[in-house]
């Protein structure tokens, strides 16, 4: 690319459309977007004008704004740190009566444009939606989408219902950047190509910078890059794609994505006959081991610390895959030698044993999480467009995966707002919001602007989209259906048979009512035409265990979408995906993200007059309904989740019953949780039905084996997935700064009084181990059984560890005869951190941050469950669930993953999501867009 063509504004993206073209000079130059000569350069795809597009409403009335038919209200939006300091606050929102507390504070904190405090800043859901939906509208009306005013009227009416309602939401730069920049960025997802010159290489960098910078995230595929032992034309040996990449990952992490704290998102992906290949297989694991020597030297182990053990090491930054073909996987079963290929000539150069590579693929997921893998010949069997060129890469989630140089823009819909009054999934109206939700997302492409030429071209020319879905795993719950069985499974494929064939009709539609198909699509025709055929008959294969109605719809749509398409063809390449759906997910109040399954049965949640409150996920009261549980027993199980943090071992559960509440993640009080296959499974049986690839990492536990992640991705591949990464929890060393609650108070007594223990009491004592290092402690029983006292024994008589110990065990008994509650000691003094620090032996608690952290983390598993809750009445119960907002510390309930970040705009520990962390304190979404 020359550097006097189109870049020299490239701060505010680049965008080419038939628009541009009749835009006047003087508007380009405001809109600082490209010369006009540019415009020349890029090939911008001419539509013939059609009809339109008749839009019948299905939500709305004529006349009637959607937002004069909700009640509104006026609130405050905080968030507090880990210490309870206000981190952002304004006053005076103007929200939906029923969005949530944390909805009212992501949507204030993240998209609410303009300076905060300013007069000119956004102050009401109004406008930001109003802001979206009037530039998309205006958009609309430009490109001659619709057949007449009211036909463009009822779009924009049926699209303000479903944002305002939460039925849907578009990705995070939708939000950012509509009807803020002239020509907006407004993708999440890029591929970007490098090729094997040195101008390229730094090309790239500085594509993914921008692309960083406006909050979207960016893959690349680097096995072009010729390997490290291979020579240069003008002499000398060649780098290497590894050597590059601790350079791209250096500008990662300085470009803070947005804008904003979050970490930039990025995918790197190599191709396992490359002859760097087993260089890039172990290149993280070995910058991890060097954080964990850090780490044992005394640096910080935190993420997003500077100068950190995780700040001094590379590749942490980018999610790292290997693209295997089926020869590779088939050789690994075989046992069978793996021939790596020369990228400058392709002649074999490395002779290894497939096994052998494999093994170090599942040892390095082992240690650090990556690599994940990518099945490159399933992902190109479901091409719409091989003659242009194959699938090579993704994005960094691994959700969109189509050519490279191209760019996706996302949405999703909040699955459980789609039944009706009887809890049976309403198709009809689940149809009408992807007609709607598709038509705006395709208005989107030639409206926004794109980083690069090459992008911006295969935008206009492929036109791909990204519309998903989040609240799977709690619509899968109220129903009473398990997550990982197969009627949760069929009934999760017909939904998402239904959503992707409706996106393709409409895309039909539109072809033939605006214009004509995608410009690429004559030259696909044939492979796009079979694709669709793909689609159809999948559906045959949805399990027998789901509703008849919603297969024959899926079967009724994709019978229309194979003929239409091949009549008219279709407007995009692409039409769905499964993404993360992390800070849209708040947005739209969703309990469970994208395909996942539900955390936690208890949440703990933010009220909107302030303060915390611990309930029962809203979905169990109606699942046990569902089930055919009475009053009575429903309030007895309610209360004993909130009592016991489990449903395992409540009174009147059926045990086959027991999978409907199966959750991602170990109760703190329970053993059951969703096995990995359960995650694949489920995967595997939505992944005929969209045109991408699924956002999910499947987590295993920490005592997993290597063997059995080997296993995991062989059974991927059999199972036809695109792309898939493992999780071993705990694998990193980095540790949560904190998990106190915000704003937490204590009640001071007036008249303190020590209540001595009898001089002969009953003691627990338990012996630990913190990083190698030794001790008992003893814990003195009043007649009650609760805690009065502590003896600690560590080091020698006489030493200043013994001193230390002995002193503190001192005090905390004088402070638990005086009357300081245990809970609010252990919340005090868990997770402080000093050295010794360590792994412990103790599987319910196996890294410690310190003595203290570990001490007290164990008093409060031992003794704290002896403390129930005033009893409740099932309404009670039930209409708790209903007051709250959305997580704040779900590692109160249940297991979280020890090494989880802490959230860099407050503080509190995040949650894994996909393939990222999202935070449920502010919502912010780290390491994907």
């Amino acid at each position: 690319m020359e550097s006097d063509s189109t870049f020299d504004t490239i701060e505010q993206g680049v965008v080419t459309t038939h628009a541009v073209v009749e835009m006047k000079k003087d508007t380009v130059a405001d809109a600082a977007l490209i010369k006009p000569e540019a415009i020349e350069k890029a090939k911008i795809p001419y539509f013939e004008k059609g009809p339109g597009l008749d839009f019948p409403r299905f939500f709305t009335k004529k006349g009637v704004d959607p937002f004069d038919a909700i009640e509104w209200d006026f609130r405050s939006a905080r968030i507090t740190n880990e210490k309870g300091e206000s981190v952002f606050e304004q006053t005076d929102i103007e929200v939906p009566v029923f969005w949530s507390q944390l909805a009212t504070n992501v949507v204030s904190s993240k998209y609410f444009r303009g300076q905060l405090g300013a007069p000119g800043r956004e102050r009401s859901v109004k406008q930001l939606i109003g802001r979206v939906v009037d530039t998309m509208t205006q958009w609309g009306k430009d490109g001659n989408y619709f057949a007449t005013e009211d036909d463009l009227q009822a779009f924009s009416d049926e699209l303000k219902f479903l944002l305002v309602n939460q039925y849907a939401s578009f990705n995070s730069p939708v939000w950012f950047n509509v009807g803020i920049e002239a020509r907006p960025q407004a993708s999440a997802c890029f591929i970007v190509s490098c090729e094997d010159r040195m101008q390229s290489i730094l090309e790239l960098a500085k594509t993914e910078g921008m692309i960083f910078k406006f909050g979207s995230g960016s893959g690349s595929n680097l096995s072009s890059l010729r390997s490290s032992r291979e020579n240069l034309s003008g002499g000398g040996s060649a780098s290497g794609p590894v050597s590059f990449m601790r350079g791209f990952d250096s500008f990662a992490g300085v470009i803070k994505s947005g804008g904003k704290t979050r970490r930039a998102a990025k995918m790197v992906i190599l191709n396992a006959d490359h002859p760097d290949i087993a260089e890039f297989v172990e290149s993280k694991a070995k910058e991890e081991k060097k954080a964990w020597a850090l780490i044992d030297a005394g640096y910080d182990p935190g993420f997003n610390v500077p100068g950190g053990a995780y700040d001094s090491v590379m590749f942490q930054n980018a999610n790292h895959s290997v693209r295997a073909t089926d020869a590779f996987f088939e050789a690994v079963e075989r046992d069978e030698v793996w021939y790596t290929k020369a990228v400058t000539t392709g002649q074999p150069m490395d002779k290894l044993g497939a096994r052998d590579l494999f093994k170090k693929m599942a040892e390095s997921a082992w240690i650090c999480g990556d690599p994940g893998v990518q099945y490159h010949d399933t992902t190109n069997h479901w091409h719409t467009c091989p003659n242009t060129a194959q699938i090579r890469a993704s994005n960094p989630c691994s959700e969109y995966v189509f050519l490279d140089d191209s760019a996706c823009n996302l949405s999703s819909l909040n699955l459980m707002k789609f039944r009706d009054e009887a809890g049976e999934f309403d198709v009809e109206a689940f149809r009408s919001a992807v007609r709607t939700m598709t038509t705006a997302q395709e208005i989107i492409v030639s409206n926004a602007s794109y980083p690069t030429e090459k992008i911006a071209q295969n935008s206009f020319d492929y036109r791909p989209l990204g519309l998903g879905y989040a609240n799977l795993g709690a619509l899968l719950m109220a129903r009473g259906l398990p997550y990982d069985d197969a009627r949760g499974r069929s009934y999760a494929a017909a939904i998402t048979a239904i959503m992707t064939g409706e996106a393709y009709r409409q895309s039909s539609v539109i072809a033939e009512r605006c214009g004509g198909p995608f410009p690429g699509f004559k030259k696909n025709e044939e492979p796009c035409i079979r694709v669709m055929g793909q689609h159809r008959t999948a559906v045959d294969r949805i399990e027998k265990s789901c509703p008849e109605y919603m297969v024959d719809a899926a079967r009724d749509i994709w019978e229309g979408v194979v003929e239409r398409s091949s009549r008219h063809g279709l407007r995009n390449a692409q039409a769905t995906v499964l993404a993360p759906t992390g800070t849209i997910g708040f947005m739209m109040d969703c309990d469970t993200t994208g395909v996942e399954p539900d955390i936690a049965l208890v949440k703990y949640k933010s009220l909107v007059g302030g303060g915390v409150m611990k309930i029962v996920n809203n979905t169990v009261p109606e699942a046990l309904k569902r089930l055919g549980y009475d009053d009575r027993t429903t309030k007895s199980i309610l209360e004993h989740i909130d009592t016991e943090d489990t449903i395992e071992g409540a009174t009147g559960l059926r045990d086959e019953d027991l999978p409907v509440f199966d959750c991602a993640f170990r109760p703190a009080n329970g053993m059951r949780s969703i096995e990995p296959m359960g995650h694949i499974q489920m995967m595997a049986a939505v992944q005929p039905f969209l045109s991408g690839a699924i956002s999910k990492t499947v987590n295993v536990p920490n005592d997993a084996t290597v063997e059995q992640i080997e296993e995991l991705y062989l059974q991927g591949w059999k199972l036809g997935l695109k792309a898939l990464a493992i999780y071993r929890d705990g694998c990193k060393r980095t540790q949560p700064l904190s998990t106190s609650r915000p704003g937490e108070q204590t009640v001071e007594a007036a008249k303190p009084h020590r209540h001595r223990l009898p001089d002969e009491r009953r003691s627990v004592t338990h012996k630990f181990s913190v990083g190698g290092h030794e001790g008992y402690i003893t814990v003195g029983l009043y007649d009650d059984g609760t805690p009065g006292e502590i003896f600690i024994a560590m080091s020698k008589e006489g030493s200043v560890i013994s001193g230390l110990m002995d002193c503190f065990a001192t005090s905390i008994s004088l402070a638990l005869q005086y009357g300081v509650p245990l809970k609010t000691l252990v919340e005090k003094f868990s997770h402080t951190r000093f050295e010794p620090s360590g792994y412990t032996g103790n599987p319910d608690i196996p890294f410690a941050k310190s003595i203290m952290d570990y001490l007290f983390r164990w008093i409060g598993m031992r003794f704290l469950k002896t403390e129930p809750p005033p009893t409740k009445s099932l309404e009670e119960v039930v209409s708790a669930a209903h007051k709250g907002s959305a997580m704040v510390e779900e590692d109160r309930a249940f297991a979280v993953q020890s090494d989880a970040p802490p959230c860099p705009d407050c503080g509190m520990i995040m949650v894994r999501n996909a393939a990222c962390y999202r935070c449920t304190n502010c919502g912010l979404s780290y390491g994907c867009s």
